[in-house]
């Protein structure tokens, strides 16, 4: 795995985040274009947005992302029409709520648990009523495989077993939908991950 730091470090580029994920991005997105309507979404708050890559599929809604990495937020900014804040979220005081479609997108299995759980009840107070959370994320499978290996190597250090998700998603928001799936090539799963889609509770 400190072999892998180099690489990891060489992901903080723009355009080489951009190369990487190219040929897994439609397959990582499928499960939200499969069970959702976007172009019903109204205001899209992205976070962890990196270099804009999910705004292509929100070009008539209100939109914002927030990403740490300033070269990022840059590229963002001069390629997208669209508003971009570069900020800690863990830390980010968001004014510009409320929010009815809120993104996560390989977000998450960067952040320690306790921050996690900051972040998704900040989020819930920018969500509204009628609003959902969609969070797509790394799993750490439960037996030893290449997808298992991929994410242990992974440079977000904090992939998590689908029990595990399920908790912390459902301690912040209602599920509506869990789907665990894989992302694959020439027939071997390389990561598994699941899509999370959640509201607020009826009961509040």
């Amino acid at each position: 795995m400190e072999a892998l730091k180099p690489a990891a470090r060489l992901l903080e580029n723009t355009w080489v985040y951009r190369l990487w994920q190219a040929p897994f991005a439609e397959t990582k997105w499928a499960p939200i274009l499969r069970h959702n309507d976007l172009s019903q979404a109204g205001r899209v708050l992205d976070v962890g947005c990196g270099p804009g890559t999910n705004t292509r599929f929100f070009v008539d809604q209100d939109y914002l992302g927030v990403d740490i990495n300033e070269d990022y937020i840059a590229h963002a900014r001069k390629r997208y029409g669209k508003s971009f804040v570069a900020a800690d979220v863990t830390r980010w005081q968001c004014h510009q709520g409320p929010f009815d479609f809120i993104l996560l997108n390989s977000f998450l299995h960067h952040i320690d648990d306790q921050s996690c759980r900051t972040i998704l009840g900040s989020l819930r107070e920018l969500l509204t009523e009628d609003g959902s959370i969609h969070i797509l994320d790394l799993v750490l499978p439960d037996q030893q495989s290449v997808a298992r290996s991929l994410a242990r190597a992974d440079r977000g250090g904090h992939p998590r077993p689908l029990s595990q998700w399920r908790e912390l998603f459902s301690e912040s928001f209602e599920p509506t939908l869990f789907e665990p799936y894989s992302i694959s090539a020439l027939g071997i799963d390389l990561w598994k991950m699941v899509y999370f889609r959640g509201r607020l509770s009826a009961h509040e």
